[in-house]
């Protein structure tokens, strides 16, 4: 098969399987008429576990169902998903302090906020994708506002609780990446110098901060110049996070039309990320590695969950585009074989999220409060678009 006929293959399947199975079961399953925006703790069959709102999902779901709409097609139904969690978000997800809840009950009472801000920054690109939706420049206004939050929330001692001790101190790379995505999603909707100056400032953290040689590794967390910090923690490398990294580097290369330096940071991340995560006896993306090759830590190290995998698809994807090099070809076809053999449910729909190490399946529910509509619709209609686009190249 050569590369125009596989690539038409994928465009056909990312679209029928988010159009047919993937949007279908959220707006059947999670979608609240009651009181709006979304339910995400469902089992295998869509059955409702637990009502409680995972307010990262509100703007999750808010901006997949417009993103949805924008690329793949005009569904007023998908529309109206995004205007629901939007207005949940707005009617019961903000506290007094501007600050965002981590968990509300299904009619918007809370009940948890965490220290970190990802909710405000999936709310802000929901925000962002509703308004070149609807055309209602308002919410792109809204994102704006809401991001300049998040600046001053992250920026001002005291405001977010630090994870541990005030004497540990630490630059941590969830943050640093998010800001990368969240910025260029509500820069597609709003001008604003500031969101490329973030962008800026995170991909000099990444480089001068994250990106450690000597292991070849992007690292999760270290000192605040960046200095490795030999602990369990400190060694902690987490691929798929940094190979959806790279393929926000990439995204933003592409933006600022192939820039070579920003695309040798990207290709650099993906490939070394893809060396400690890639699986060689079972295949798929491994969850956690320690730079030094200890154990690592965390109990789910060897699990393989669904996000790792639907960001290496991007990132396979877009590496092939900016290289036109067949080996991301290859790697596009290794981890799309692995993942559709293993995640999608071809009975109930959708897929699962928890397999073991070798593929098989560790939980069948089809979302909680961390895994619902995002990360596969998302990797759908990406690669979609960056498979037609090559087709047309």
């Amino acid at each position: 098969m050569n590369s125009m006929e596989y690539l038409k293959i994928w465009a056909d399947s990312y679209k029928n399987d988010l159009i047919n199975n993937i949007m279908p079961f959220w707006l059947k399953y999670g979608l609240d008429a009651k009181y709006g925006g979304i339910y995400t703790c469902v089992d295998r069959d869509g059955s409702l576990m637990d009502p409680t709102k995972s307010v990262w999902f509100q703007g999750r779901f808010g901006f997949i169902a417009a993103c949805a709409y924008n690329h793949i097609e005009k569904n007023p139904a998908w529309l109206a998903a995004s205007k629901s969690c939007l207005d949940f978000i707005e009617a019961h997800c903000f506290d007094v302090d501007g600050r965002m809840f981590f968990e509300v009950t299904e009619d918007g009472r809370p009940l948890r906020k965490r220290r970190y801000v990802f909710s405000e920054c999936f709310a802000a690109i929901a925000m962002a994708e509703y308004a070149l939706a609807s055309g209602d420049q308002s919410y792109a206004m809204k994102a704006l506002e809401l991001f300049k939050k998040i600046q001053y929330f992250i920026s001002t001692p005291g405001i977010l609780v630090s994870k541990y001790c005030e004497s540990v101190s630490m630059r941590g790379h969830s943050i640093t990446m998010i800001l990368i995505n969240t910025a260029s999603r509500i820069r597609a909707a709003i001008a604003d110098p500031i969101l490329t100056l973030q962008i800026d400032q995170s991909i000099a953290a990444l480089r001068n901060y994250f990106m450690h040689p000597e292991y070849k590794a992007l690292l999760e967390t270290v000192g605040p110049n960046g200095e490795f910090i030999d602990t369990l923690m400190g060694r902690t490398i987490n691929p798929g996070h940094c190979i959806e990294t790279a393929w926000f580097l990439m995204e933003e290369a592409k933006y600022r039309n192939g820039n070579k330096k920003l695309l040798e940071t990207a290709l650099t991340i993906l490939d070394w990320s893809w060396e400690w995560g890639w699986d060689k006896e079972y295949g798929g993306i491994i969850n956690f590695r320690d730079c030094r090759d200890f154990p690592p830590q965390d109990y789910s190290q060897d699990m393989k969950f669904w996000w790792p995998q639907t960001e290496a698809i991007i990132a396979t994807l877009y590496a092939y585009q900016a290289t036109k090099d067949k080996k991301y070809l290859k790697l596009h076809q290794q981890i799309s074989d692995w993942t559709y053999t293993h995640f999608p449910d071809k009975e109930y729909g959708e897929w699962y999220g928890y397999l073991h190490r070798d593929g098989t399946v560790a939980q069948p529910a089809k979302g909680n409060l961390f895994k619902g509509p995002f990360h596969i619709p998302r990797m759908m209609i990406i690669s979609y678009s960056l498979c037609n686009e090559l087709l047309k190249e």
